[in-house]
């Protein structure tokens, strides 16, 4: 839950918002061929029984969020497919895991396969009314109640995450899915101390996979996973070479992607904690060859890791998807001001940002806003309407309640378009200067 509470708080909701149709058809129709082609490979392969076979494909089937969000953020592709990819591996744990569930009680319960697949329809349904909800009454009262302290605001927006998954848990629904709308949600809405927010849900965010690692590294008997490395291996080799890219090349035939982009997306689908943890489920409800499906797995995410996350930026350069044309954005932090009814907005100006070179009275701020402050190498002074800004500049603008929108869609806007954004009709000029 922690993972995709930090998944889902860092991701951009404007960079995945093309990308949703992609990621949901992938995250449905894709895990169902995902599954469907590595269970047939385990039962013939390998020799597992059908719903160990079954079992098996769908616990290898969901990508990993945290190996996804750690891998993509330093690989420079473009933002149409970290953007699929980032929503893929949110949105995808939450099916899997009901699948797992599912194979997992074959032997007790009997349903008709319809009824499953409605079941299955239903939770995903709870999981993503519940987390909109929460997400958007959590984003209302977040900004409308002035907390005793800024570090309480990291724990606040947990804490909503927190109620996200266990709301959706209680009535039935899928908690993964819930507690990862819920914080997309919170993520992209103005809240205070956002940046803080997000450094906070990281820290716990690694703190939670390196407890998670230390706590699968205890369920492992080391010498019992030598008779399962090649089993591992041929089922790896299925599902990363015919499996996941079956899935991308049917699933996304048409969104008219290029070969290049279906070609890396079909290599980029990462493996990491989570099948490992879901490879425990059927341990608890005691399935036949369950010891054996958590060794395989186990020895699959380890050796597919280490050989998909290396050579991700290798394969990026080859098809020529390594380079992204797009200014980063600049990182603004808003803290209120309950009493005078404003907001500090603290910016900082990333690596090629548009923003540098850029004359403070080029900025066109709205009135009622202003750049008060401008720390550049440790030394603070205050900017002159001529003052020229460059890239590692920490910028302290003061805006009213009323401004507070306008003034930061406009220095988004400089960010990525320069001096001319507005003037040329681009996002964040006012309605004068776009006429």
């Amino acid at each position: 839950m922690v993972i995709l509470a930090e998944g889902g708080l860092s991701t951009k909701w404007s960079d995945i918002r093309p990308a949703v149709p992609a990621a949901a058809v992938l995250s449905t129709f894709g895990v169902a061929v995902s599954v469907a082609v590595t269970a047939l490979a385990a039962h013939y392969l390998v020799g597992l029984a059908w719903q160990a076979a079954l079992l098996m494909g769908a616990v290898v089937s969901s990508t990993d969020a945290a190996a996804v969000f750690s891998v993509l953020r330093r690989v420079p592709l473009p933002k149409r497919l970290t953007g699929i990819l980032e929503a893929e591996s949110g949105f995808n744990d939450a099916p899997v895991v009901l699948l797992v569930v599912t194979f997992s009680s074959f032997g007790s319960e009997h349903h008709p396969w319809y009824f499953l697949l409605a079941e299955i329809a239903l939770e995903l349904a709870i999981g993503l009314v519940v987390g909109l909800v929460v997400g958007k009454l959590g984003e209302l009262g977040m900004r409308r109640v002035a907390l005793p302290a800024s570090g309480v605001y990291p724990i606040a927006v947990m804490a909503l995450c927190v109620l996200a998954y266990a709301g959706g848990s209680m009535a039935h629904g899928s908690g993964f899915l819930a507690v990862y709308v819920a914080a997309l949600i919170l993520g992209n809405g103005k809240l205070p101390h956002r940046p803080a927010v997000r450094g906070f849900a990281d820290g716990v965010a690694w703190m939670a996979q390196i407890g998670l690692f230390v706590l699968l590294g205890l369920l492992v008997t080391p010498h019992n996973l030598g008779n399962d490395f090649w089993p591992a291996v041929l089922i790896g080799l299925a599902l990363t070479l015919v499996a996941r890219p079956l899935s991308v090349f049917l699933c996304l035939r048409v969104f008219k992607l290029p070969w290049q982009d279906k070609a890396l997306l079909s290599w980029a689908g990462l493996r990491g904690a989570v099948p490992i943890v879901l490879a425990t489920i059927p341990m608890v409800a005691d399935v036949e060859d369950s010891q054996r499906i958590f060794n395989i797995v186990f020895v699959l995410v380890v050796v597919f890791t280490v050989l998909q996350g290396p050579t991700l930026p290798w394969l990026a350069g080859t098809l020529r998807l390594n380079e992204r044309d797009e200014a980063d954005d600049v990182d603004i932090e808003s803290a209120p001001l309950e009493r005078l009814r404003g907001h500090l907005l603290s910016v900082a100006i990333p690596p090629s940002s548009r923003m540098h070179g850029v004359e403070v009275t080029e900025l066109r701020l709205p009135p009622g806003s202003a750049v008060t402050l401008v720390v550049r190498d440790g030394t603070s002074f205050v900017p002159q309407p001529s003052t020229v800004l460059r890239h590692g500049d920490e910028l302290l603008v003061v805006a009213t309640d009323q401004v507070r929108d306008s003034a930061e869609r406009r220095l988004l806007s400089v960010s990525r378009g320069g001096k001319l954004a507005g003037w040329l009709g681009g996002p964040g000029g006012s309605t004068a200067l776009r006429r």
